[in-house]
């Protein structure tokens, strides 16, 4: 009986890309307010929780002079609008009350912002593909090894080490990949079974037996969290969607004003339901992988990290093993694959239609193109492959099926595509400032 929480961290590359409403701020927010409080629960409790950090995003964390921005932009920016939206809310007590405990927070996060880098690949044992990108959308084999073995090079560097542990860009899988994964070495990784076996069943709680092995995600578990009627949709806590004119939430989901003590004892609540969950899970042993995106924690959910270190302390007193599924593979013995895996994913549906779909309006066929222009350069520049790279991430396509950002994704993809084609043809393109430094 083996609980893993899995917290897959990761941002597209934004550093130097743009500023309010995309661009740089996702990631100086995601720091604030999901990574600086997560290592601190993680110092607290090292070791018990796998964390997977894409190469991708440790490159911007890495970046000259980007935490230097972050820091200045918490310093500097959001004690201004936190100053402008008080003003508005005068003879509102408790949204005053609201917007002096977030101004706080950020104040708090400040100081963190040079550390967390540093502190987020002390704990991070899981690597993932260079730039996120949807593997089994890549054009060719090779596109797929250099994507892995830059993003292991990228950790092996930065780390020292490397286990195996690799998280799968979106969860998603196809048996074709499992070779050039092996190859890679590739140890084990999650998958998104739920069509498979069926949400709730007892093959969800046992990893499968192959090279790499091949964990199933439990989604009956990861629902209380995720679903639409999950625990960050509860009454008590911040409103994520609700904004005041500089874009802070000091509204609860209710209507209310944000209270943070009461939001505490909700957290309490629902970390004692996921814990006695899990417990109902595993009465009959096996090994319950409930894999979530960092920046859930904190940044979407403003009490999420809270709730993390809350079920570490319930699943200690209540007796659950919570271990690094790395760890916990160990213990527990493989079942067979299905005679026939199908491409699955944790998009909506579970194919990989969210990137590949109408929605995402071609770019699929767009970033396979730019794959096979390079392929057939005999000898591509490293800027080349480098806009390549930066083409290929999942997140653009994300964006586009989500309406997340407008025409930033697009403005995105088409500035890589003529900086790539600058590059095939030997003139001297813009310079990705900091992306994969340790491309293979």
């Amino acid at each position: 009986m083996t609980l893993s929480l899995v917290l897959h961290t990761h941002m597209p590359y934004v550093e130097g890309f743009g500023t309010w409403p995309f661009g740089e701020e996702w990631l100086w927010e995601a720091i604030a307010t999901s990574y600086v409080p997560l290592v601190g629960v993680l110092d607290h409790a090292p070791g018990r929780v796998t964390v997977s950090v894409t190469p991708v995003l440790a490159d911007q964390l890495g970046a000259p002079g980007a935490l230097e921005r972050c820091e200045r932009f918490l310093r500097e920016v959001r004690p201004e609008s936190h100053r402008l939206d008080l003003e508005v809310a005068r003879g509102d007590a408790g949204v005053t009350a609201a917007l002096e405990d977030s101004a706080a927070r950020y104040a708090c996060a400040a100081d963190g912002v040079a550390g967390v880098g540093d502190g987020l690949l002390r704990h991070a044992s899981w690597t993932s593909a260079a730039t996120h990108p949807v593997l089994p959308l890549l054009a060719t084999g090779e596109g797929v090894r250099r994507q892995l073995a830059t993003g292991i090079a990228s950790h092996r560097a930065r780390t020292g080490a490397w286990s195996g542990g690799f998280w799968l860009p979106e969860c998603a899988h196809a048996p074709h990949l499992d070779p050039l994964l092996a190859a890679a070495g590739v140890g084990v990784t999650c998958v998104e079974l739920t069509d498979v076996f069926g949400e709730g069943a007892r093959e969800h709680l046992s990893p499968l037996r192959g090279a790499p092995t091949l964990v199933p995600i439990d989604r009956a578990t990861i629902e209380r969290v995720w679903g639409r009627d999950g625990y960050p949709a509860h009454a008590a806590y911040r409103d994520s969607h609700r904004l005041t004119g500089r874009r802070h939430r000091a509204w609860a989901n209710d209507g209310a004003a944000y209270d943070p003590v009461r939001a505490t004892a909700q957290v309490e609540r629902d970390a004692a339901d996921f814990v006695n969950a899990a417990l109902e899970r595993l009465h009959d042993g096996g090994l319950c992988v409930c894999a979530l995106d960092t920046e859930l924690h904190g940044h979407w959910w403003h009490e999420g990290v809270e709730w993390l270190a809350a079920v570490l302390e319930r699943a200690d007193a209540a007796g659950l093993p919570v271990v690094p599924l790395e760890e916990a593979v160990h213990g527990v013995e493989p079942a067979p694959p299905p005679s026939a895996l199908p491409v699955t994913s944790w998009g909506t549906p579970r194919d990989l239609s969210t990137w590949s779909g109408p929605g995402a309006r071609g770019l699929a066929w767009r970033q396979r193109s730019a794959e096979l222009r390079v392929a057939r350069d005999p000898a591509p520049s490293d800027r080349a492959l480098r806009e390549l790279l930066a083409l290929q991430g999942s997140d653009w396509a994300f964006q586009l099926t989500h309406a997340l950002a407008g025409d930033y994704p697009l403005e995105r993809i088409a500035g890589h595509e003529r900086e790539l084609t600058a590059a095939l043809e030997r003139e001297r393109p813009a310079r990705l400032r900091s992306l994969a430094p340790h491309l293979a």
